[in-house]
C-alpha cells in the first residue's frame, strides 16, 4: 500500500481553475457538451456520497450497542 503513503494532489486547484475559466470563446456545442459531462460527475460524485454514507449507516448498526 505504498500508494497510500504518497500525497495527494491538490482537489482546489483543479476546481478552482475550472470555475475560472473564460467560456467566452466555446461554442455553444462545446457548453453543452462540458455540461453533459459535469452533469456526469455530479452524479458520480452523488453516487460516491450514496455509497459512503450507507456504509457508514451499516458499520454504526453494527457497533451501535445500545439497542
Amino acid at each position: 500500500m505504498l500508494e497510500d503513503l504518497e500525497p495527494r494532489p491538490g482537489r482546489d486547484a483543479s476546481l478552482a481553475a475550472l470555475v475560472r475559466e473564460d467560456l467566452d470563446a466555446w461554442s455553444v456545442a462545446d457548453l453543452k457538451e462540458r455540461i453533459a459531462l459535469l452533469e456526469g460527475e455530479i452524479a458520480r460524485s452523488r453516487a460516491a456520497i450514496d455509497g459512503k454514507s450507507s456504509q457508514r449507516n451499516a458499520a454504526d448498526a453494527l457497533f451501535n450497542f445500545r439497542s
